[in-house]
């Protein structure tokens, strides 16, 4: 007999499509460990053209993901300083942005919005940019829980305020202006919660870029509440299958997760015994952007042949070049023992 495990607390699925688009701009990924308590979500929808939305997007995804993946290393580290830690993460993107259109000229302007789901047990703590949405499907009615930082909603409250025809509304060419991006400048306005939202069994939480409100809101709660109680996988293949059957010529690229919460219970901690947290200060600017020619690997020297003779050489002790003086030579690079380095090269 196999011994299957319960239900895990978060089902979880992503789908993504280039659309009818050129090239894809978004980048998404999710982290829900089978088996753990807590998990999380970084959406980023670039903005700026071929070669620059596209990087945008992977800068902020790499260093959101990898901040985020050292903090949840000790989840109750990271629920104590929740809201803190995302708009660190966020700050820290924005930085990596700003480094990047610095020494790449050619990219001035790109961009990329931001929304991170983290999930701790039932508690929903988030953060965006944008107009990337985050939505909640409860109880058969979809709604969605981040602000849209872009021209949509003034536009909308003119149409509800009698200002604005419905129709010029809805087709309005500003409705996608945005008024908040990271960009590597002053980020204007920032959705980030101080407290969490507590979530029930049977909740659906969509994070997704702006591709999938090609779908109206009626029409995403539809696919939700007729596939409620089928696996995520199945919920992001319905809801990939009804933006298909669109046609939509102008379909912009589509991302996003879809987590099913199974389990809403919260653990007792109040006889857990307490223990020192093992998180320390993560070393800062640990993704570099580097040229290629910079790269410089040392030729092996060739081996002697087998019946040579070669006399020990006297040990020598090299000293380590200072990160002030990178250029200073090394005597001997066959007396070094290299060690690997994390560096990311972005051509």
């Amino acid at each position: 007999m196999i011994w299957r495990s319960r239900e895990p607390r978060y089902d979880v699925a992503s789908g993504i499509s280039q659309g009818a688009r050129d090239y894809q701009e978004d980048a998404i990924t999710a982290d829900f460990p089978v088996g753990a308590e807590a998990g999380f979500v970084v959406l980023a929808d670039g903005m700026g053209g071929h070669a620059a939305g596209d990087v945008a997007s992977k800068i902020v995804l790499t260093e959101v993901f990898s901040e985020l993946k050292f903090h949840f290393a000790d989840v109750a580290a990271f629920e104590a300083k929740a809201p803190e830690i995302l708009r660190n993460v966020a700050d820290l993107a924005n930085e990596t942005l700003r480094q990047h259109t610095r020494t790449h000229p050619e990219t001035e302007g790109m961009g990329a919005t931001l929304v991170v789901p983290a999930l701790v047990e039932n508690r929903l703590y988030w953060i965006s940019v944008g107009d990337s949405p985050l939505f909640l499907f409860r109880s058969g009615k979809l709604s969605q829980l981040n602000e849209d930082h872009s021209m949509a909603p003034q536009i909308d409250f003119m149409v509800k305020s009698g200002l604005m025809d419905p129709e010029i509304g809805a087709n309005h060419p500003d409705r996608n202006c945005l008024i908040s991006v990271l960009m590597g400048t002053r980020i204007p306005k920032i959705d980030c919660p101080g407290k969490p939202l507590e979530l029930r069994a049977g909740d659906i939480v969509v994070c997704s870029s702006d591709g999938l409100q090609f779908l109206t809101n009626a029409q995403i709660e539809k696919v939700l509440q007729r596939y409620r109680k089928t696996r995520s996988t199945e919920i992001a293949e319905r809801l990939l299958d009804e933006l298909g059957k669109l046609g939509d010529p102008d379909q912009d690229n589509i991302s996003f997760t879809v987590i099913k919460v199974n389990d809403a219970s919260v653990r007792d901690k109040t006889n857990a015994p307490p223990r020192r947290s093992a998180v320390v200060q993560r070393p800062k600017r640990l993704t570099t952007v580097v040229s290629p020619e910079h790269l410089v690997i040392p030729v092996p020297k060739p081996a002697p042949p087998p019946d040579a003779v070669v006399a020990k050489p006297p040990r020598k002790v090299v000293e380590q070049v200072p990160e002030s003086n990178p250029d200073q030579a090394v005597e001997d690079l066959s007396t070094v023992r290299l060690r690997p380095k994390r560096v990311t090269v972005i051509k």
